[in-house]
């Protein structure tokens, strides 16, 4: 299986992961503070809900790389797979 070759892909994915990881500090801190198990809970889902988010977008960048360089794409149709992409992505994030 293929890598993410696109920069601007990776820094985006990372900078998502970024976010998660500090927000499960967040998370590890309010434990030790003794926080309410419903703000913990609260904060539980929204970390599981950036990194579905992360793993959508990473599939769908996935996704496009390879369909560009096995179709073989003009600028036109690198746009218009783009397009496409972006609608999957929308459908995906749905699913969660």
């Amino acid at each position: 299986m293929s890598t993410l070759a696109d920069t601007a892909s990776r820094t985006d994915l990372l900078n998502r992961l970024k976010r998660a990881e500090g927000q499960l500090r967040g998370i590890q801190r309010m434990i030790e503070e003794g926080q309410p198990c419903l703000d913990i809970a609260s904060q539980m889902a929204a970390v599981r809900k950036a990194l579905d988010s992360t793993y959508v977008r990473m599939t769908v960048c996935f996704m496009q790389q390879e369909l560009q360089s096995r179709l073989h794409l003009d600028d036109q149709g690198e746009g218009e797979l783009g397009t496409l992409l972006d609608e999957v992505q929308v459908l995906l994030g749905k699913v969660r």
